[in-house]
């Protein structure tokens, strides 16, 4: 999936991030309003993870899910 076709289908990715990283919250999600980046930082704020692991760890969740 690219950029766009996140951004364009947030709200339906939310419970599967949500099941994936349960410590962001709702505002968190809303905020990252699906942009990657953003989601990677939120990542990086809520579980202590350096940059390169949350965008590893986003791009893993997208391999699993066939994204």
């Amino acid at each position: 999936m690219n950029r766009d076709q996140m951004e364009g289908n947030w709200k339906q990715f939310t419970g599967k991030v949500k099941e994936q990283w349960g410590k962001l919250t709702d505002d968190d999600l809303d905020q990252v309003a699906g942009k990657r980046e953003q989601l990677e930082g939120k990542i990086q704020e809520r579980y202590g993870k350096t940059k390169d692991e949350a965008r590893k760890d986003v791009d893993d969740w997208f391999d699993r899910n066939q994204w």
